[in-house]
């Protein structure tokens, strides 16, 4: 085979369609645009409109909560990856491994809210971990390997059954 031999699959290369070149290309006048009006325009977006009339995302209630605004961000590492960065010598087994030493050593870009430890792959060291959390998994081939776990989440609060909010008010003023 020479080079001038080489062509590509039939139909591997589509020439693009050349839009308002005449009536005769099938795609000229409105140039597969419609009719007139906004939707003719550029840079127009009509996602939810409906003529007027309130749009269905409007209509309907609001429900439940969201916790996004407040949700921990974190990140995940493997006992996997770590079992490689100590095998790399970028981590070192023998002091305990934080969040500033997973980053020094590469294995994440910045700290966030914390790490949690997930259990999957496999690990040898004896290490002593300070995250802020990690699976069920992972604490047992952590302490399976001799290592221990400290977890730095915070505790949720045990609800001491006083009420909150609007029943904290409702409660005072059936007290009175």
């Amino acid at each position: 085979m020479k080079l001038n031999q080489i062509a590509d699959n039939a139909g591997a290369r589509k020439k693009r369609m050349r839009i308002g070149r005449g009536i005769g290309s099938g795609m000229g006048k409105t140039g597969g645009r419609g009719g007139k009006g906004q939707t003719a325009r550029s840079g127009v977006r009509i996602k939810g409109f409906e003529g007027g009339q309130m749009p269905l995302h409007r209509r309907l209630p609001k429900r439940g909560f969201r916790n996004t605004a407040f949700q921990a961000k974190l990140n995940e590492i493997s006992i996997g990856k770590l079992q490689a960065a100590i095998d790399a010598g970028k981590l070192d087994a023998k002091s305990a491994i934080d969040v500033d030493a997973m980053v020094k050593a590469g294995l994440m870009r910045r700290a966030k809210a914390g790490v949690k430890v997930l259990g999957n792959g496999e690990l040898k060291a004896k290490i002593e971990l300070a995250v802020y959390g990690a699976t069920k998994s992972a604490v047992e081939a952590i302490e399976k390997a001799g290592g221990s776990v400290k977890i730095l989440k915070p505790a949720i609060a045990e609800d001491d059954g006083e009420p909150r909010g609007k029943n904290k008010r409702r409660a005072a003023k059936e007290a009175k």
